[in-house]
């Protein structure tokens, strides 16, 4: 399967070229199949594609290496999903710099599901971490997929909220996780990475992303292996988490973080937003309960999160 989509891995793997030049490219030839195959002389005809984008296309060593990308790929149960595939949540191309494709490792089934992303703060609190348990475990219970982004904090106790309730429900059967794609009335975990699904970021999460992995959720990215995690990537991979999403929770954020931009991509894309109110002595909590001042849905029970 990944050798039909040997052109979109390499188009991935090409240096410096944008999503608005690859969806410039793919308006005009459709298939990076064609692109692969164009000549200097063709791609120097195309407006807004300089020399320097030209010979990064042409680049020969990107052609070589999508040999190694797709037998890593295969080894590691990593798929790559273009914006034209059914499997591409549909939500995503909705907004304004939609990815074009995406590395995802785990479940790509349940992308097109209902589901909230939560969001909040690095260095959370214990009220922050018990809200986030609370509203992922609660949340799955209803049949919500959780999106987040398995960074420290907040995410990562959505996340172990989420599984928690997957886990429940699968010692319940007594199936031991075997037949967790079952578990259809439970929302299944999404997270969302800023570095190639080689690198496992923060890496204290490893045992958390296999249970992800196991418990019929999954891994995504914009970025192909190799891709460390850069401070950039992060709020481009918010727009993703922000994008993807039927609404946006928010439970803690400090009056400048990487919280609030996510909350701007969920207003610029439409989505509502729902926030935790927070204690307002805790400067985790300072713009949070400015995002309530502003007019943000206050909630304090996940019956009052619409999906």
């Amino acid at each position: 399967m990944l050798e039909d989509k040997r052109y979109w891995i390499w188009f991935s793997l090409i240096k410096n070229l944008g999503i608005r030049r690859k969806k410039k490219l793919l308006e005009i030839y459709q298939d990076p199949k064609v692109i692969y195959g164009l000549k200097r002389k063709e791609l120097t005809k195309i407006s807004g594609i300089g020399e320097q984008t030209v010979d990064n296309i042409l680049d020969v060593e990107t052609k070589i290496l999508v040999d190694k990308h797709i037998d890593y790929l295969c080894k590691n149960n990593i798929d790559i999903i273009s914006i034209s595939d059914d499997d591409y949540p549909e939500n995503l191309k909705l907004i304004y710099d939609s990815p074009i494709s995406l590395y995802i490792k785990g479940n790509k089934k349940i992308l097109n599901d209902k589901k909230i992303g939560i969001i909040g703060c690095r260095q959370a609190s214990d009220y922050g971490k018990k809200a986030a348990m609370y509203f992922g475990y609660n949340l799955s219970k209803i049949g919500v997929n959780i999106i987040s982004g398995m960074a420290k904090g907040v995410d990562s106790y959505s996340h172990i909220g989420n599984c928690k309730a997957l886990k429940e429900k699968c010692y319940s059967q007594n199936d031991n996780y075997k037949h967790v794609d079952n578990v259809n009335n439970c929302g299944k975990p999404i997270a969302v990475v800023g570095n190639g699904l080689d690198i496992v970021y923060p890496s204290e999460n490893k045992k958390l992303e296999e249970e992800i992995i196991n418990l019929g959720g999954c891994i995504i990215s914009e970025y192909p292996i190799g891709t460390k995690p850069q401070k950039m990537h992060f709020p481009a991979r918010n727009r993703i988490i922000s994008g993807m999403s039927d609404g946006i929770l928010v439970i803690e954020a400090k009056e400048k973080s990487g919280t609030l931009i996510t909350v701007d991509f969920a207003l610029e894309q439409g989505k509502d937003v729902y926030v935790v109110p927070g204690n307002i002595n805790s400067i985790n909590s300072v713009g949070t309960n400015e995002l309530i001042k502003q007019g943000a849905r206050l909630v304090t029970n996940y019956r009052e999160i619409e999906v």
